[in-house]
């Protein structure tokens, strides 16, 4: 039976997981190409957010996408795996996109059962957890877009006049180009 929520019927609507996670690749180069223009002391300088600076909230957000690939292919970490890029802002902006699109390519590769499926999993702390993948995914892709809002609030804060605009309208604007 379809789900339902104000009487919207979910299995009708033509937009897609494989569309969200093409968006979220998108909305994260968007934003990783803009830092790396960035001066050090931009992306580096400490500021008043959930991390306490660009380079921090960044490697946050590749972290979790790490993360939660890794769940979806039944492995679960026990640490936080952005060991060694927290003073390398080229790599770390390399790594974020490179985290979208691997998350986007695998679930390209799964078929619609895999989607639908649930999983097993422990958390960082080894506590058990049981998940449905798509709920997963749609989680990754919302984490990663309030977070880019934030990186978007840091560089209008430091002074950056030129910010790109990632809502979804605009991903899909893009697409009719």
């Amino acid at each position: 039976m379809p789900a339902e929520f104000v009487g919207i019927n979910f299995t009708v609507m033509s937009y897609s997981i494989q569309k969200h996670l093409a968006f979220n690749t998108w909305a994260t180069t968007q934003v990783a190409n803009v830092l790396k223009e960035v001066t050090d002391e931009i992306y580096f300088r400490e500021n008043k957010s959930s991390f306490p600076s660009i380079a921090k909230t960044v490697l946050h957000m590749l972290g979790a996408q790490i993360v939660w690939l890794k769940r979806m292919q039944g492995v679960s970490l026990s640490g936080f795996p952005v060991e060694g890029l927290d003073h390398d802002k080229m790599a770390a902006l390399d790594k974020l996109v490179e985290s979208a699109s691997e998350l986007e390519q695998f679930i390209a590769s799964k078929d619609d059962a895999f989607v639908s499926s649930e999983y097993d999993y422990r958390n960082l702390k080894g506590d058990p957890f049981h998940d449905l993948v798509e709920d997963t995914l749609f989680h990754v892709v919302n984490h990663s877009t309030y977070h880019r809002g934030q990186l978007i609030t840091m560089l209008r804060e430091a002074g950056v006049a030129k910010v790109p605009a990632t809502d979804l309208i605009h991903y899909l604007r893009s697409l009719k180009k």
